[in-house]
């Protein structure tokens, strides 16, 4: 039970370093190295304490999100994403275990899509110059609290 306990609190710390990356994405359109490193980093915690076998789930969920991550670096290279956004989707992806993969990246992309629309309506509504940044990181927060709440704290998932 001990580990249990651990891995839940690495799971709110991921959620809080989530939070504070969507947030500082949305103050200043940018999502800091270290948010990302320490999500990234606490993911090797998580993964011994959830009991994540050394061989084959581990080099499977690392070369997983950074296949996830390789996808989206190809999209900063030609515009499409920021750094930041790039970095913390490879950061969360290594906490979504495998089977959630799809369904994450889905969530991601809804979400993403309707901050879109909303950024775009706003600079409707208030014309600027500048170009519509959208703080993705938003997007990859909420996909990320998903999936940890499906995996880990759906109470109802042996219903469905």
């Amino acid at each position: 039970m001990e580990n249990g306990a651990i891995t839940l609190g690495l799971m709110a710390v991921l959620g809080l370093l989530m939070i504070a990356a969507a947030i500082s994405d949305v103050r200043s359109r940018t999502i800091s190295n270290e948010l990302n490193a320490a999500m990234a980093l606490l993911a090797i915690p998580f993964w011994i304490t959830s009991g994540l076998a050394l061989w084959p789930d581990v080099p499977l969920q690392f070369g997983a999100a950074f296949a996830v991550f390789l996808v989206f670096a190809g999209l900063f290279a030609i515009g499409a994403m920021g750094g930041g956004d790039v970095k913390m989707i490879g950061a969360v992806m290594l906490w979504i275990p495998l089977s959630l993969f799809m369904p994450t990246l889905t969530v991601m992309a809804i979400g993403g899509g309707i901050l879109s629309a909303a950024m775009l309506i706003h600079m409707k509504l208030r014309p600027s110059d500048k170009p519509v940044e959208v703080p993705y990181g938003v997007a990859i927060a909420a996909a990320g609290l998903w999936a940890l709440h499906q995996q880990y704290l759906n109470q109802f998932q042996v219903i469905g």
